[in-house]
């Protein structure tokens, strides 16, 4: 089978992001064309994004999100996406969001949209990394080292994929070794998406559950393969600051500043490559050793 190309990879997202609208405030999300067992959680919260933007429409744009994962989705069935819209006032407006899947709840969530304007501005400094042509793709790495994944992660860990990564650091899954929890990653679409920025808003939404609930099993040596570690996200929230691009390079930093009682808490901050400080996030997971 020929590789996709960039271009094939970028449509296929798009695809699975453009949710079809069923009725009014009823939509339906596509499966993922290869997805094998559980719905990656980026895509269930990025077509939920996508549901509660077609709903709101207008002037406002999405500022922040809220979710709780409740069930894990199943790669065999589509989601229904509904919509209820709370409160609509002229500078702000509320809407929840639940994803099902045959009869049942597996997402919740809420989101904030606000008329754009103008107010006081500040923000933290860009961490000094290496600028992603620097460094090789998350691609070239696990490459390198597929003789080592387990048999049946394989076809999973080798795919192409609509997003390149560029780590700064080590990945955990290829270097267990204990260290501080805070990572680094350049990320950005493989192609053009063109000019519609609800879109860049749910790719980056996409990608903001990649790498995140990893960091805090650094500290511990540990990583999602290893046959003992079970892991799920439990919710995730997202705040998006200042208007981006998704498939401009963005640097992804990570850190977890607590772990406890088989849950993690992970935090994440993305930069555009000039600097700005474009979104944040956090997280908390299930993160299970057994013995």
């Amino acid at each position: 089978m020929m590789e996709p190309t960039p271009d094939d990879l970028i449509a296929g997202l798009v695809r699975l992001l453009d949710i079809e609208e069923i009725d009014t405030d009823l939509y339906r999300g596509a499966r993922n064309p290869g997805g094998v067992g559980r719905v990656f959680g980026g895509q269930v919260i990025a077509q939920a994004l996508q549901a509660a933007q077609r709903s709101i429409g207008g002037e406002k744009i999405a500022h922040s999100l809220h979710a709780y994962f409740m069930r894990p989705g199943d790669e065999q069935h589509p989601i229904v996406y509904r919509v209820v819209r709370d409160f609509a006032g002229r500078s702000f407006a509320n809407a929840r969001v639940i994803a099902m899947q045959r009869g049942q709840a597996i997402l919740n969530m809420a989101a904030s949209f606000q008329l754009p304007e103008n107010g006081l501005a500040h923000q933290d400094a860009m961490p000094d990394v290496p600028p992603p042509e620097a460094l090789p793709t998350d691609r070239e790495l696990r490459e390198t080292m597929q003789d080592r994944i387990p048999e049946k992660f394989r076809r999973l860990f080798l795919r192409a994929r609509p997003i390149e990564i560029r780590p700064v650091e080590a990945e955990h899954w290829s270097d267990p070794t204990k260290r501080a929890p805070l990572q680094h990653g350049w990320f950005r679409a493989v192609a053009p998406i063109g000019d519609d920025m609800t879109l860049h808003r749910a790719i980056l939404a996409y990608a903001s559950d990649m790498m995140l609930l990893g960091t805090c099993m650094l500290p511990h040596g540990i990583h999602w393969m290893m046959d003992q570690v079970q892991t799920a996200s439990l919710d995730h929230a997202l705040w998006l600051h200042e208007p981006f691009r998704a498939d401009d390079w963005l640097l992804y930093q990570t850190d977890s500043p607590w772990a406890g009682h088989a849950r993690g808490f992970n935090r994440g901050r993305f930069f555009s490559r000039d600097g700005r400080l474009v979104a944040s996030v956090a997280q908390e997971g299930l993160v299970r050793v057994r013995e």
